[in-house]
């Protein structure tokens, strides 16, 4: 572990933008996250706000706030929101000078980087505090083209895909993780975002910050590695975005590069459009056809998982029960019921290899 780390998320806790943060709370093997910094919460617990349990994490109105009131400086400041474009906010910046002239190291998973921000960079250098841009890329001699060493991973592998963006890919991938575990399966989870690392992730890469033409080589060397190193029984790919979203396709690079055997497949109960394309008309297709796509790439789709943010547990378990007599294949509510069924379609995975 690095260290220990507070979340900043400027109000925005409560709402999709925030998601970094959310996985946070879920857990993280990198940083002991000791606070959360959004002034709609104080006094609340981070975990009894995400999803109605304790996580021990406390919110607070401010970074100066947090050092006033605990007496403690944490390692690390966090910007816990991955908003649309990832540019900073100039309104976060007197937070994040406070944080820097206390000496606390911040990290960033976005797009604009603020090792580029002179003034941030100038009070880092005063008070010997780091910035940390995850989203970075990777110098070119560092990365990877495919290979075809991807025949040489006999594990399972499994893509978590998504019907849209921010349905909870990652979410259900740590989940699956966790469950396999409990269930004596050795599995691993290969990211492809900034919010795995900062989970502590071992196996993955940034792919949205990664040079197109290498995107496949690293998915690919990603996976190698993993499977040299740990031999799991399955390993996890997360998903990002959705075949067919329009503002951003990915997924092919999964079932081809990767070689994914079967997919998970999550979609967003009570969504219509494409998340952030409303007022553009841009539906969400049938959650059918997004399977018979997959299905065309030779990849089956042998479970669901439903993200039931937007709907309440009547109408989600509906949901459930009509997926599954349309599919014929189990479908798990992650945050509501855990993983289970989704583990049982796994194991028979297991059993015919």
């Amino acid at each position: 572990m690095d260290g220990t780390a507070i979340v900043y998320t400027h109000g925005l806790f409560d709402t999709n933008a925030a998601k970094t943060s959310h996985g946070l709370v879920r857990g993280s093997s990198r940083y002991n996250i000791v606070g959360i910094i959004d002034e709609n919460h104080v006094g609340k617990d981070a975990g009894v706000v995400l999803e109605g349990k304790s996580a021990g994490i406390p919110f607070f109105a401010s970074i100066q706030s947090y050092l006033d009131k605990t007496g403690q400086t944490p390692d690390y400041c966090i910007i816990g929101i991955a908003n649309a474009g990832g540019k900073m906010n100039p309104d976060w910046y007197p937070d994040l000078k406070t944080a820097l002239k206390a000496g606390i190291s911040l990290v960033s998973g976005m797009h604009e980087f603020m090792s580029e921000i002179p003034e941030l960079v100038s009070l880092a250098e005063q008070h010997g505090a780091q910035l940390i841009d995850v989203r970075k890329p990777k110098d070119r001699d560092d990365l990877h083209f495919w290979s075809a060493r991807i025949d040489e991973v006999p594990s399972l592998k499994v893509a978590v895909m998504g019907t849209d963006c921010a349905v909870g890919k990652r979410t259900t991938a740590k989940f699956l993780v966790e469950a396999c575990e409990a269930a004596g399966i050795k599995a691993q989870m290969i990211y492809t975002g900034q919010t795995g690392w900062l989970q502590g992730g071992q196996y993955g890469f940034v792919l949205d910050s990664t040079f197109n033409d290498f995107v496949s080589g690293e998915l690919e060397h990603a996976m190698y590695q993993c499977y040299q190193e740990t031999k799991p029984d399955v390993m996890f790919i997360e998903g990002q975005a959705a075949l067919r979203n329009p503002s951003g396709p990915c997924g092919s690079e999964f079932l081809v590069s990767g070689m994914a055997d079967a997919v998970i497949l999550v979609t967003p109960a009570g969504r219509v459009y494409y998340k952030g394309w409303d007022h553009t008309g841009r539906k969400i297709p049938p959650l059918s056809t997004e399977v018979e796509l997959i299905k065309l790439y030779g990849v089956p789709t042998i479970g669901i998982a439903i993200n039931t943010k937007l709907v309440d547990h009547a109408e989600a378990k509906r949901l459930q029960a009509a997926y599954e007599d349309d599919l014929g294949i189990p479908v798990a509510l992650p945050v509501e019921e855990g993983v289970e069924p989704l583990i049982t379609a796994l194991q028979t995975q297991l059993k015919q290899r």
